[in-house]
């Protein structure tokens, strides 16, 4: 029995009636660095439990990392006191049933059991192996989700996850790469901290170019990101309910290129698997988008239920915390293409901009999927089918939609990016995509240049 699996049932005993318990357990370290030195390590041991009560159509919620005895009877005092000056949810479909789960991957014993000096051993084999100053993290953990409930229904999952994360840069230079896996051993910081420092030493001597629009290769870095914010309005069955999303009005349709087909699959053992969502409801493998149609988006029960007409939940139920957010995917995974590696899709693009990654990333218009933001750490020219020369960091501001209706190609090869920030409960997740090349980026004008 995990842990968090025993702290889920002794929480639902020690609250009456109807109630439904999320214990959530975390063992993890993350060794940072900064100018090539190993700093700032962190260590985390926790449970916290989210106890949600009915009375009477009312619910309340409440949360604790108290979990001895005391600590969950004062849990389940308080949820019930909060169910009771709680307006009664016409939307509530009720606790979820039990359910028969998915079998999947996503634990690895050695991961699990890595621990402080092999974090920090992590971070040294990085710094080792980079010209240039670099900075980032190493991170390994072990996650369980546990939900019981008084229906009857018992979901456990241990997850492991292991990420480098290395920025490379120095006084007018920088690149950037990462590697995230549920199992360490497919990590190598020294290959991660190689790929950024090469990438840094490209980018001296960066130049300006005028706002425009461009073809632009996107390396997976940038085309997961465009996609995860894109993602948090149209993917998503509230922003479809409340018509934020671009699929509102277009399902069916096609509305990309026939090139894209977009998925939501938490069940691939190439990304970060799960079972269940924070209801214990099974997940399931959404199509969101089919050679450049619109298919659907992804639901929770609460959603369905509003929805009517057969809807039913896909397993995407995000926890209590942000339950008014919807259900929003998490393990997003685009189709690869025919292209053999990120230098035929500069070939293909022939004259335009390649951009290895984003920040500052805000959504402008969420119904038009507008987002702007800065390009970072390795930001080049392309003329004649070649990387040309290193430009400053550039501002855009980009409709996605826009951006995947001509597209001149896919990779190959998916990579899998992490989402994950690494400040609250330890839930790793991520998305599955290739480099992308397309004939629309928005430039609206320039940074700094790279570097510290």
């Amino acid at each position: 029995m995990t842990r968090a699996l025993e702290v889920g049932r002794a929480a639902l005993a020690a609250t009456e009636g109807e109630a439904e318990v999320v214990a959530h357990a975390e063992t993890s370290g993350l060794a940072r660095f900064a100018s090539s030195e190993v700093h700032q390590p962190t260590l985390i041991d926790n449970v916290v439990v989210t106890l949600r009560v009915v009375r009477d159509g009312r619910t309340g919620v409440a949360s604790t990392n108290r979990v001895d005895e005391d600590g969950l009877a004062e849990l389940a005092q308080r949820a019930s006191e909060a169910a009771k000056s709680a307006p009664a949810d016409p939307d509530f479909p009720g606790l979820a049933e039990p359910a028969a789960l998915p079998r999947v991957k996503g634990y690895d014993a050695p991961t699990a059991e890595l621990g402080p000096e092999d974090q920090a051993r992590g971070a040294a084999e990085a710094i080792a192996a980079s010209d240039v100053p670099v900075y980032g993290f190493f991170t390994s953990g072990l996650s369980e989700l546990a939900v019981v409930s008084s229906t009857g229904l018992e979901a456990d999952q241990q997850m492991t996850d292991a990420m480098t994360l290395v920025v490379a840069a120095d006084n007018g230079c920088s690149g950037y790469a990462e590697a995230t896996s549920w199992r360490a051993g497919a990590i190598d910081p020294a290959a991660v901290a190689r790929e950024a420092s090469e990438k840094a030493a490209q980018t001296n001597g960066a130049k300006e170019i005028e706002p425009s629009t461009y073809a632009a290769v996107l390396e997976p870095y940038a085309f997961a990101d465009l996609l995860q914010y894109f993602s948090y309005d149209s993917f998503g069955a509230l922003g479809l309910l409340e018509e934020r999303s671009y699929f509102a009005g277009r399902l069916g349709e096609r509305v990309f290129d026939e090139r894209i087909s977009i998925a939501d699959d938490s069940l691939d053992p190439r990304g970060l698997p799960k079972a269940f969502d924070f209801e214990g409801s099974p997940k399931r493998r959404v199509e969101l988008v089919v050679d450049g149609v619109a298919r659907g988006v992804v639901w929770d029960r609460t959603t369905a239920k509003r929805a009517g007409n057969g809807a039913s939940t896909t397993g995407h139920a995000p926890p209590q915390g942000l339950a008014d957010e919807g259900p929003l995917p998490s393990a997003l995974s685009v189709a690869a293409g025919d292209a053999e590696s990120t230098q035929e899709l500069v070939e293909r693009v022939g004259d335009g901009l390649y951009i290895t990654r984003l920040h500052y990333l805000g959504v402008v218009q969420p119904r038009e999927g507008v987002i702007t933001g800065m390009t970072r750490d390795g930001t080049f020219r392309i003329r004649d089918g070649k990387i040309a020369e290193p430009l400053v960091n550039l501002r855009f501001t980009v409709s996605v939609p826009e951006l995947l209706q001509e597209v001149h190609g896919l990779t190959r090869e998916v990579s899998l990016v992490n989402a994950s920030n690494f400040y609250g409960e330890r839930y790793p997740y991520g998305a599955l995509v290739p480099a992308l090349a397309t004939a629309r980026f928005n430039i609206t004008g320039v940074g700094s240049a790279p570097g510290i």
